[in-house]
């Protein structure tokens, strides 16, 4: 039998590395807090990333013959209920993912065609009422219906023509970092958005957030969100080379270098685009800030080596429909991969009597078509709900980015939580190990598990501090309904357990009464 080829130190980085680090992370928190996001990204990978990180290889390597993935372990380490909730509430992340993807898709598709995001001017035959966020809405329903009705009929093979996006964004990282050397150097050292040391680093660009400790310490969730994916680290740990040795230096070398990323890819945005004069607008939204900030690098090259007004605007809405075809990819691709991928997991690694009626069921081609038709009725209703809500296009991409930032993060705490239970389980195969004695792990433990609890609170009733009472509502409601849900269902599921277990005991003393009586 051919052995499977192992991971060495470098492949095994660059796979942490590609599983974590997200671009669309770096405009967005340059537009949120500017230069002072650097060091909540550096607070969260040592509080975070790197504890979190660990746990999961621990997890992973300890749990590698069981199928069911993070319930598995949860399960094993406190109990079934508890890994249920936990596990329903990691998928609803993914459902809140689906709900901002559906509706923020159209900003790269108005880009490709325009050159500039002008979805807030879109409307159906000219009615005001079906315009803006409310039409993006409707037609983010369409076009879930669709990918649904794709992924149901097993045409996943879409997605491999889309993975061109995953090469071409590794590509936008490079002209981003060697564009903005190039530029600093044509302009001798001159940065956009001037850098003042520590200042820089302490005081937010974003009005909003100076002066308001709650909004910078809301932020956190942000950073931890650039964090997530992590848990992809687990199933690394025996395809590693030397794993003792050469797991924990590749977690440590692939959190330094996403963190320097991050931190480094923050610094040359700032080199390239001065706060006031490109972000200051109202038209600019956290669901195309991106764009807008790729245009702006375009421009500004032409800008360092004396191009014409005109030809910066060419090349800024030129640059904008490449950048715009290349996350469309992307996001196509992951679409199409994670309308089933997640869904599937959770049902094969959890008992088929759980799930209500024909739920449960996986087709012979591995699609969970029941359930993927239901989970299309539930973002379709979230979508609505959200797009219909009255506001403007700013704060309809605010209300979804806090769901998914929120939505994503929460589920962590309960891996974190039963980490402390899963050291103290005796008969596990421990042949991985970093914490080297349950206190370290207890206090690790309970070191994420309160940095991801005190962000998303902050998170959550920062907006309604502010008078947004809807966006915290927003926030809160994705792991309040689902966690809700999750309980209902294993409830249930008990009360047919403990209802199967008393009528089979009632037929046995039937049987043993009449064999008696003959």
């Amino acid at each position: 039998m051919k052995e499977e080829k192992k991971l060495g130190l470098m492949p095994l980085i660059l796979m942490i590395f590609t599983s974590v680090y997200g671009f669309n992370n770096i405009p967005r928190s340059y537009y949120l807090m500017g230069y002072a996001a650097i060091p909540w990204f550096v607070i969260a990978g040592i509080l975070f990333f790197i504890p979190f990180a660990f746990m999961i290889a621990e997890f992973g390597s300890a749990f590698r013959n069981e199928t069911g993935g993070m319930y598995s372990w949860m399960c094993k380490s406190v109990g079934p209920k508890y890994a249920f909730v936990g596990t329903l509430m990691w998928y609803t992340s993914y459902i809140l993912w689906m709900v901002n993807v559906s509706s923020g898709i159209w900003v790269p598709v108005s880009n490709i065609i325009f050159g500039e995001d002008n979805t807030a001017n879109w409307s159906l035959f000219g009615s005001q009422f079906l315009s803006g966020s409310r039409l993006l809405g409707l037609m983010a329903v369409a076009f879930f219906i669709i990918i649904t009705y794709f992924d149901s009929k097993g045409i996943d093979k879409i997605s491999a023509v889309t993975s061109v996006g995953g090469t071409a964004v590794l590509t936008i990282n490079v002209l981003v970092v060697v564009g903005s050397i190039v530029m600093i150097i044509a302009r001798h050292g001159q940065l956009e958005q001037p850098f003042i040391g520590l200042e820089s680093l302490k005081t937010p660009l974003n009005a909003a957030y100076q002066g308001s400790p709650i909004m910078i310490l809301s932020f956190i969730v942000y950073a931890l969100f650039a964090y997530g994916g992590i848990e992809a680290v687990g199933g690394f740990v025996d395809k590693t080379e030397n794993p003792k040795k050469n797991f924990p230096k590749g977690i440590v070398s692939a959190a330094l270098v996403i963190v320097v990323g991050y931190a480094l890819l923050i610094m040359l945005v700032g080199s390239f685009t001065n706060y006031s004069e490109i972000l200051g607008s109202d038209s600019i939204t956290l669901g195309n800030v991106s764009y807008v900030i790729m245009s702006n690098f375009a421009a500004s090259f032409g800008k360092a080596f004396g191009a014409s007004q005109a030809t910066q605007v060419a090349l800024a809405h030129g640059f904008a429909r490449v950048y715009a075809l290349i996350m469309l990819l992307a996001l196509m691709g992951a679409m199409f991969t994670l309308v089933y991928s997640p869904l599937k997991q959770l049902i094969e690694g959890t008992p088929k009597e759980l799930w209500p009626g024909k739920m449960g069921e996986i087709s012979e081609d591995g699609m969970p078509r029941n359930a993927m038709w239901i989970q299309c009725t539930i973002v379709c209703i979230m979508v609505l709900l959200v797009s219909f809500g009255g506001d403007t296009m700013q704060q309809f991409f605010v209300i979804l980015t806090a769901m998914v930032n929120v939505g994503m993060t929460v589920p962590y705490m309960f891996i974190s939580f039963a980490f402390p239970k899963f050291k103290k389980m005796k008969d596990v195969d421990r042949s991985f190990v970093i914490y080297k004695s349950q206190t370290s792990a207890n206090i690790w433990g309970y070191v994420v598990t309160l940095t991801l609890l005190l962000a998303n609170v902050f998170a959550i009733i920062q907006p309604a501090l502010d008078g947004d009472f809807k966006t915290t509502f927003w926030s809160l409601s994705g792991p309040v309904v689902f966690g809700l849900a999750a309980w209902i269902i294993y409830t249930s599921y008990e009360k047919r357990l403990k209802s199967n277990k008393d009528t089979a005991e009632e037929t046995v003393e039937a049987g043993v009464t009449t064999g008696a009586n003959g």
